[in-house]
């Protein structure tokens, strides 16, 4: 029988926490970043993706599409999976966060609490203040077709609390 036990389940055991990034892309290629809001306890200011956690007894594809519509009203009938990246944060818990590419929108897109929403070329979205690793991550992004292999990403900190990016696909 697999019980939690018999799957290596242990709070000494190194844990990932999950978490979504999704990008959505209009018809004419335009991605819709969101600024974080002033109030916001991280990346306050800075443009980001959409996304959050994934709640417990979710799929990653239905928490992708939960923060999708919350944080900007919009549905997307082709969630196109781009790629993983697990984050070491250098503690017993660290981060694994799955990104999409959002194509075929409806809706109307809708600010929330988390903060303004606007739509940029990438061009224009890599001038922008944005979460450090995004200008790495939208290049990656944009070029994913939903036939290509999805990339891995592994962030970690160096000495100097510097984030260390690589990936592979």
């Amino acid at each position: 029988m697999m019980s939690a036990e018999s799957q290596g389940v242990s709070d000494q055991r190194y844990a990932l926490i999950p978490r979504v990034l999704i990008f959505p892309v209009n018809e004419t290629g335009q991605i819709l970043l969101l600024e974080g809001a002033p109030d916001k306890k991280i990346w306050a200011g800075y443009w980001n993706g959409l996304g959050g956690h994934v709640e417990q007894g979710e799929t990653i594809l239905t928490a992708a599409n939960r923060e999708l519509l919350e944080e900007s009203g919009l549905v997307s009938d082709k969630m196109i999976f781009c790629g993983q990246v697990v984050v070491d944060t250098g503690q017993s818990r660290g981060i694994i966060f799955f990104v999409y590419k959002a194509k075929k929108l409806s809706g109307e897109v809708t600010a929330s609490s988390e903060g303004k929403l606007a739509w940029y070329s990438l061009q224009s979205a890599l001038k922008l203040n944005l979460v450090e690793d995004l200008y790495t991550l939208l290049p990656l992004v944009m070029r994913q077709r939903a036939s290509g292999k999805p990339f891995r990403g592994h962030y970690h900190y160096d000495e100097e609390g510097q984030l260390v990016m690589s990936f592979t696909s």
